[in-house]
């Protein structure tokens, strides 16, 4: 009988004191003991809120249920009916906001933790050997190619290999995964990870080429003559900037590049590795989103003596994840609010300094339904600091846009769709972060999925 009182389990964490000077994984995976426990938690509501409100419609009760059984390689691929990132998914999902949120436990009791039991499942079933790849269709004789290889292009191409097309990713990187590898640091999202689970897309036939930058290497134009249809997917990699005096100073980053450089190019090894980077004893962090969690957390590892956020709301409105800030401030990360950022300080060789700041009162709500910044006349303010790392947003790279003016954007640089799902272009789709400028992985692979059933669609004529 299902134990729905019993305490949810989140599983051992590194110790605080000790993650922080390490790029390891934070969380561990479930033990046996504990997957049995949690899965015996579930009640598996015949309507299920959690499966609800899943975005990529992956079948929780069934899959916990297999669990709960010990059918591990059953319940994997009972997930993998609809998401091909699981062990991805279980990781860095916002849960909170979807199936957990959702959960009738979560008032009384505590939600199932579902994003661990996934993790858990993906992690044992590769493991153990029990993974399978999925069945694809017969071949179409019909040519597809993704552009980029993040989340949404890896959710893309899985579902055209598995209707029997021939699909091609490009990536303008070294390495395969997009944001999943540039963007999210390995204590949360280990390289392997990424590796295994696009092996699984691999095993389906589905090819990736790095080094091609579509724009730049070849145009969409030039693509269509080649394949049947183009899937645009390559993100929103361009940073954006406060636009204060100062910012062009030695030790002021976008997040974009700062994590680029700890997660991609490794710099946090050098000089074993060929990427330096100097941060200096002070670092503020502009921004309260996960990339600004994913910055102030890799800064810290760097061994500087403070890490500040600076953000120009309250807590209450951080759009991060409440577990990416819990884990920020157990790391020893400081939060400082309702804050403007005014002017980057220098010294004499041009280096960071500090940075002035005008305190914040909250006013009136904006469009999005959070009460707007207002500064306090007279409340300027410096804070010391040898690096600031900017991590209030970014857009996509225009390169796509530029190459293709037949692709319609937006003023904020996203490419427009009509209702059906298109762009402007025949043949030319597009999803996650290039038609959203920015959201989750989870959101990403929504939009690959539904963006490769409309493809089948239009390579059947319909």
């Amino acid at each position: 009988m299902p134990n729905p009182s019993a305490p949810r389990n989140n599983g051992h964490q590194e110790a605080p004191h000790v993650r922080k000077h390490t790029f390891e994984e934070v969380a561990h995976i479930f033990t046996d003991e504990q997957a049995q426990a949690e899965a015996n938690r579930c009640l598996h509501c015949k309507n299920a809120r959690c499966q609800a409100n899943c975005p990529v419609g992956v079948q929780i009760p069934a899959f916990i249920a297999l669990v709960k059984e010990g059918k591990i390689g059953q319940a994997v691929s009972k997930i993998m009916e609809t998401s091909l990132l699981p062990a991805i998914c279980g990781r860095v999902c916002p849960q909170e906001k979807h199936c957990e949120g959702n959960c009738v436990l979560k008032e009384k009791f505590g939600a199932v933790n579902i994003g661990m039991l996934e993790r858990y499942t993906a992690d044992t079933a590769r493991k153990k050997g029990l993974l399978k790849t999925p069945q694809t269709a017969p071949k179409t004789g019909k040519k597809v190619v993704c552009i980029g290889s993040g989340p949404s292009s890896i959710a893309a191409a899985a579902e055209l290999a598995r209707a029997g097309h021939e699909v091609t990713v490009f990536e303008a990187l070294h390495a395969f995964g997009g944001v999943l590898r540039y963007g999210i640091p390995s204590f949360r999202l280990p390289r392997e990870v990424i590796d295994h689970e696009i092996e699984t897309v691999k095993a389906m036939g589905v090819k990736f080429v790095p080094d091609v930058l579509v724009g730049a290497t070849q145009t969409v134009q030039e693509l269509l003559k080649e394949f049947d249809a183009v899937y645009v997917g390559s993100g929103a990699g361009l940073p954006t900037m406060t636009g204060i005096p100062g910012e062009n100073a030695v030790g002021v980053y976008s997040a974009n590049e700062f994590l680029t450089r700890i997660n991609l190019m490794q710099a946090y090894k050098f000089p074993a590795t060929d990427t330096p980077i100097k941060i200096g004893k002070h670092v503020i962090v502009l921004g309260a989103g996960n990339s600004a969690m994913d910055a102030a957390r890799c800064a810290m590892r760097l061994g500087p003596d403070s890490v500040t956020i600076a953000y120009r709301r309250s807590a209450a409105e951080m759009p991060a994840r409440a577990a990416e800030v819990e884990h920020a401030q157990e790391e020893g990360i400081n939060f400082e609010f309702l804050l403007t950022p005014k002017e980057v300080l220098t010294d004499e060789t041009g280096r960071v300094s500090g940075l002035k700041f005008t305190r914040n009162e909250l006013g009136e709500p904006d469009a999005k339904g959070r009460r707007r910044p207002v500064e306090i006349p007279g409340s300027e303010f410096v804070m010391k600091a040898d690096t600031i790392i900017v991590a209030i947003g970014q857009r996509p790279n225009p390169i796509i846009a530029k190459t293709t003016p037949q692709l319609k954007t937006t003023e904020r640089g996203v490419l427009e769709m009509d209702a059906e799902g298109k762009t402007s272009l025949p043949g030319v789709y597009a999803g996650g972060d290039i038609i959203r400028g920015g959201a989750t992985v989870l959101l990403a692979m929504k939009d690959g999925i539904e963006a490769a059933h409309r493809i089948n669609s239009y390579l059947e004529g319909k």
